[in-house]
């Protein structure tokens, strides 16, 4: 299949058994919990993470069936993230994928407790998925996830974002922030994938951790180049937030066209990554492509 074929068939397989799996792990009462929960995830993503997982999964000849509890995983807890950064506490933002934040639409609490449930549930999906993964390489998986998304991952990347001063901030401070707050979960997504193959080589890893390093920052580049040229309509959040928040991001330390030139070398540094995997790399190439050279 092409790669819109690919992207369409794996975004609808992920919506479905997200559905699927959050209904039947549901209280069997009504529960506000649920619905805050179903009203973050199925609010119109793009599943990028579980595309990344299906896609180096592909890359290694791994079953679908394999690959489908860690794609629901990183979506669990990309979503998770999202419901936290629009915290009045953390990024203050109303509107996430075109209509209210988790927070607004509920209220504070029940959106905390929402993300907290879904970071759970993505351990839930990943520990259950024993009958089809080694045990060996199950825990290999989960105890990636958790160092990616914790106190060495994603959480230090939040942190240093609340805490960071424009007054000190160079570029190489801000890769660092965004290598974790974003590039974390990008990164493990590929590993992931690929990890589900136990014969993968070890080299092919380091690749793609390379890979998954640029991947993650020309993602966060063209995130903060959106923010200044799209819509509220494209970009289903309120365009110009970051600059409302006074947020520290590429444009404003490297100016526009340094920003996006930095983006495109992004991608071709994770071009050159998967140039060393042997293998057919060209659905990656494309996802990464989709990733970084993206107008919305």
């Amino acid at each position: 299949m092409d790669f819109l074929e690919f992207m369409k068939y794996y975004q609808i397989r992920c919506e479905d058994l997200m559905k699927d799996f959050i209904e039947k792990k549901a209280p069997s009462f009504p529960s506000r919990l649920s619905e805050a929960m179903a009203y973050a995830l199925f609010a119109g993503g793009k599943r990028l993470r579980p595309l990344l997982v299906y896609g180096a999964g592909t890359l290694y000849q791994v079953p679908h069936e394999l690959l489908d509890p860690l794609a629901m995983a990183v979506e669990f807890i990309h979503t998770y993230s999202l419901i936290h950064d629009d915290l009045p506490a953390m990024d203050d933002d109303d509107l996430r994928r075109g209509r209210p934040a988790c927070h607004i639409a509920y209220d504070e609490a029940t959106a905390i407790l929402a993300g907290d449930a879904l970071q759970c549930l993505a351990f839930e999906a990943l520990s259950e998925s024993q009958s089809v993964l080694p045990p060996k390489i199950q825990l290999e998986i989960i105890h990636r996830l958790a160092v990616s998304i914790g106190q060495r991952g994603m959480a230090l990347g939040q942190m240093l974002d609340l805490i960071a001063s424009d007054a000190f901030m160079e570029v190489e401070a801000l890769n660092r922030i965004h290598e974790l707050k974003t590039g974390a979960l990008i990164q493990t997504s590929l590993i992931m994938g690929a990890k589900a193959n136990p014969s993968v080589f070890s080299e092919d890893i380091s690749y793609l951790e390379e890979v998954g390093y640029w991947l993650g920052l020309g993602f966060q580049i063209r995130d903060d180049l959106l923010d200044v040229t799209g819509t509220t309509e494209q970009l289903g959040k309120p365009q110009g937030s970051d600059h409302l928040n006074e947020k520290i991001t590429y444009p404003v330390l490297m100016g526009m066209e340094a920003a996006e030139a930095q983006a495109h070398f992004c991608f071709q540094q994770a071009e050159n990554a998967l140039k060393k995997i042997n293998g057919n790399t060209h659905m990656l190439h494309s996802l990464g492509e989709y990733l970084i050279i993206r107008d919305k």
